[in-house]
């Protein structure tokens, strides 16, 4: 069943597809998953492009009105279908509480939300739309499900696009992926206090405040001084560092202030973006709190910033998350399976180009350019233009110049 609406420069058409819980075992029941195909009123039969958002635990982009940036790049030669992946946005999204009667049941649920399972809906999906092949444009977490939808079903893919999204393929030890942001984030408080210098003793005395006071933010919880650490999250984007200085700047008792650090993070908004992030980055094996571990001393009691990480403390310190804390503990020991076929990857056959961002806090470049060399047939561009986010930055350059790599033509 689908509904269709327009709306200046494009026509929707949102539709529920049914899946099955745990592909191959229908017993398990089933959940919903939402797309929305956006097209131009011209280009109602182009050929389709899947856009696979960022996250883990976050729907697809939300079209506006006109579309704009990439999508409006992207309308030019496809219709765009938009997933929300399954527990987020419309498909049976996962919220504060986890369907089962114990952690060991919710925990066993969250398994089945991995790119795998998203690559084999996106197969039941292109089935029931009739699709021989479309294409794939992956961002970030996206571009990492994009590289298991090439080791599990590349018949399905006529070419695939990546920003940003360069995951290791040779079941890399996840404490080296851990290490290897840390480093990184490092660099990147050390650039941030290179343009604000003043601010470093704003941050000192905003740290050594919320450790000596009871700090309340508008919904209740504690401003605690290793949650506002994860203000960091900010330096992996091209405006970061001005939505940390302008956060810093304010008075630390004001309401300004205190709303936007309770906004800085989108932990509790998709409480699966927290509770399943390590997995992403588990080829097999378990994560064991990796990025807490493996954590700078100045970064859990000083004033280095996290970007990216996730802590165990964190479902203490954000209410919405603490409903998750027995399945998160469970999950951090959870054997998980393979996400990648190295050796498919190297025989690949569909045509593939994606963005390596030089100075990437969320991804490791040398790991991605790894990963470039070993897919093959892979078109890489290494820039320093762009922050992680550049498809969001500049997303008609950026889509339009990997649309012409992927085609040969640049």
């Amino acid at each position: 069943m689908s509904t269709t609406y327009r709306m200046p420069g494009a026509v929707l058409t949102e539709r529920e597809h049914t899946v099955p819980l745990v592909h191959g075992d229908p017993s398990r029941g089933t959940i919903a998953v939402f797309t929305r195909e956006v097209a131009a009123p011209d280009g109602l039969d182009r050929p389709y492009l899947v856009f696979l958002q960022g996250g883990p635990g976050f729907e697809a982009a939300r079209p506006t009105s006109p579309p704009s940036g990439w999508m409006a790049r992207a309308l030019a030669d496809f219709r765009v279908l938009l997933l929300d992946q399954r527990g987020t946005g419309r498909s049976t999204p996962v919220g504060p509480v986890i369907p089962g009667a114990a952690a060991a049941d919710q925990a066993e649920y969250l398994t089945h939300f991995r790119a795998d399972s998203i690559v084999r809906d996106l197969e039941l999906i292109r089935a029931d739309l009739g699709v021989d092949r479309w294409s794939l444009l992956g961002q970030s977490f996206g571009g990492f499900t994009s590289l298991t939808y090439l080791s599990l079903a590349p018949e399905g893919l006529r070419e695939v696009l990546i920003t940003g999204g360069l995951a290791p393929i040779n079941a890399l030890p996840v404490d080296e992926v851990y290490a290897a942001t840390w480093v990184r984030v490092r660099e990147a408080n050390q650039r941030y206090h290179d343009r604000y210098p003043g601010d470093l003793e704003r941050l000192r005395t905003t740290l050594r405040r919320l450790d000596a006071e009871d700090v309340r933010l508008p919904n209740g919880d504690r401003l605690t001084s290793r949650r506002f650490r994860q203000t960091g999250m900010w330096l992996g984007d091209s405006a970061g560092f001005e939505r940390l200085h302008h956060l810093l700047e304010l008075p630390l008792g004001s309401a300004a202030f205190l709303l936007d650090a309770q906004m800085a993070s989108s932990w509790e908004r998709n409480p699966i973006y927290a509770t399943l992030h390590e997995s992403s980055y588990a080829d097999g094996g378990a994560t064991g709190w990796s990025a807490h571990r493996l954590a700078p001393e100045e970064a859990m009691s000083g004033d280095l910033l996290a970007a990216e990480h996730v802590f165990p403390w964190m479902w203490d310190d954000y209410a919405g998350l603490r409903a998750h804390r027995d399945a998160a503990q469970l999950l951090a020991r959870h054997a998980w399976p393979r996400l990648y076929d190295a050796d498919r990857l190297a025989r690949n056959d569909v045509p593939v180009a994606a963005t390596v961002y030089v100075d990437d806090v969320y991804v490791e470049r040398s790991f991605a350019e790894e990963t470039a060399r070993g897919v093959r047939g892979l078109r890489a561009w290494v820039t320093n233009e762009y922050a992680h986010n550049g498809l969001r930055a500049d997303g008609e350059r950026i889509l339009g110049r990997l649309l012409d790599m992927v085609r040969g033509r640049a």
